[in-house]
C-alpha cells in the first residue's frame, strides 16, 4: 500500500465553507430536525419553461453531440454581446472579447492561472465568495484582503492598501452587487477602480453574477460600462441566478481581449467547453421572453420583506437589500457570527451562514439566503421568536 499525501496547496485550505454547511445540515436532519436551509444561495425556483423546451429541442439534434468549441459557440457569444449592448450600452467584439464558461465559478477559479506567478499579489475583498482567494493560492499567488466594512458601504478603501503590496499586485477581484453583504456599487466607485488600475497596472476581474436580481427599480451598473474599463479588466457573469440555472453550468467572461485570450488558453488545456445544446438554451434565456425576470424579482421582493421585517421586529439590525437574494445582518449583542448561527441551527433548525466564514471582516454578521418560500421564511422568523434569545 502506498502513502497518499495531499499537495501543499490542499493542506493550506480551510474546509470549503458551503461543504461544511452541508455537513452540519445533514447532521441536523439525521436527528430528525425539520431544517429550513437559508445557507447556500441556490435558487429554489425552476428554470423557465421556454429555456427547458429549447434545451430539449437542441439536445435531439446530433450536430450538438460532438465536442463543442473551447471558447463557446459564436452564436452564444454574439448573444452575450447583444445582451451587453441592450443592458449596459457596452459594445463588444464577441469573438475576441467574450469566452463561454462552465459557470462563472469555473472562470473565476482559472483566471489566476493565466496571469499570476508565484509570489504575485491578488487583491481580494473580504468578506467574499471564497473562490477568489482559493484560486489565487492554487496559482501560487498571495491573496491580500481588502476589508469590506459597514462604514465604507461595504466597498474596499483602495487608499489604504500599502505601497509594497501595490508593487506586487497584478489582479483585483470585485463583486457587485455583493455576496455576502448584498451591497451595491456605484459608477463613481467603478471610475475610481479604473483610475486605480491604470495607475498601478492591475487587472480587474468583476463578478457580476447578481446583476438582474435587483429590487425596487434599482439597476446595478456593469463594470464594463465605466469609461476605460475595457482597457483594464473583464466581467464574469452567469445564467445561474438570473434564470434559475445553477445546475446547468453556463456563464461567460467579457471584456479586455488580451485577458479573455489568456483565460481561453487556460480553458483549452483544461476543459472541452459547454455542451452546445445548453448554449442554445442559454441564447433562449438571454433573448427569449423576459417576463421570468419580473416574476423572479417580485417573488424575492416579497420574501425579502417577510424576512427583513421579521428580523427587525426581533430587534435585529437587518438592512433591506437592493439586490441579490441575501440578507446580511448583525448578530445580536452577546453573540459572534458562529455562536448565533449555531444557536439558529440547534434551537430553531435554521441553517444560516456565519459571516466570518467569508473572511475575518465578516465577524459579527450572519447571512441568510431567500431561497425558500415566503411561508417558510415566516416560519423561520416564528422559530427565532421562540428561541427567546
Amino acid at each position: 500500500m502506498i502513502t497518499i499525501e495531499q499537495a501543499d496547496r490542499l493542506k493550506q485550505l480551510p474546509p470549503y465553507l458551503f461543504a461544511e454547511l452541508d455537513r452540519k445540515k445533514a447532521e441536523a436532519m439525521s436527528r430528525g430536525i425539520d431544517v429550513i436551509d437559508l445557507g447556500v444561495g441556490d435558487p429554489d425556483l425552476p428554470t423557465p419553461d421556454n429555456i427547458i423546451k429549447k434545451l430539449a429541442e437542441a439536445a435531439s439534434e446530433p450536430r450538438y453531440h460532438r465536442y463543442p468549441s473551447y471558447t463557446g459557440m459564436n452564436a452564444f457569444r454574439e448573444a452575450v454581446g447583444r445582451w451587453y449592448k441592450k443592458r449596459a450600452a457596452v459594445e463588444l467584439e464577441p469573438i475576441q472579447e467574450v469566452v463561454s464558461l462552465i459557470g462563472s465559478k469555473e472562470g473565476i477559479a482559472h483566471i489566476p492561472l493565466a496571469f499570476i506567478n508565484t509570489g504575485d499579489v491578488v487583491l481580494v475583498p473580504s468578506p467574499a465568495y471564497p473562490v477568489y482567494a482559493i484560486a489565487t493560492m492554487f496559482a501560487g499567488g498571495i491573496p491580500y484582503e481588502m476589508p469590506l466594512l459597514k462604514e465604507n458601504d461595504f466597498l474596499p478603501d483602495l487608499s489604504v492598501i500599502p505601497g509594497d503590496i501595490l508593487n506586487k499586485a497584478k489582479m483585483m477581484f470585485l463583486n457587485y452587487p455583493n455576496n455576502p453583504t448584498a451591497a451595491p456599487a456605484t459608477l463613481d466607485f467603478f471610475r475610481t477602480v479604473v483610475g486605480f488600475a491604470e495607475k498601478h497596472n492591475i487587472m480587474i476581474c468583476h463578478d457580476f453574477a447578481y446583476s438582474e436580481m435587483a429590487f425596487d427599480g434599482y439597476v446595478p451598473p456593469s463594470f464594463l460600462e465605466t469609461p476605460g474599463a475595457m482597457d483594464v479588466g473583464i466581467e464574469f457573469h452567469s445564467l445561474s441566478k438570473t434564470y434559475n440555472m445553477t445546475g446547468w453550468r453556463i456563464g461567460w467572461a467579457a471584456g479586455n481581449a488580451k485577458i479573455i485570450g489568456g483565460l481561453g488558453r487556460i480553458k483549452s488545456n483544461i476543459d472541452s467547453g459547454i455542451f452546445e445544446a445548453i448554449q442554445v438554451a442559454g441564447i433562449e434565456a438571454l433573448e427569449g421572453d423576459q417576463q421570468c425576470l419580473a416574476d423572479m424579482r417580485h417573488i424575492y421582493t416579497e420574501r425579502r420583506d417577510v424576512l427583513v421585517d421579521g428580523l427587525r421586529k426581533l430587534g435585529i439590525n437587518a438592512e433591506s437589500p437592493k439586490a441579490t437574494f441575501y440578507v446580511w445582518f448583525e448578530a445580536p449583542s452577546g453573540y459572534t457570527s458562529s455562536t448565533f448561527a449555531a444557536l439558529l441551527l440547534e434551537k430553531a433548525g435554521i441553517v444560516a451562514t456565519p459571516g466570518n466564514g467569508f473572511g475575518a471582516p465578516g465577524e459579527g454578521y450572519v447571512r441568510m439566503a431567500l431561497t425558500v418560500s415566503r411561508e417558510r421564511l415566516a416560519e423561520a422568523v416564528d422559530r427565532i421568536v421562540k428561541i427567546g434569545f
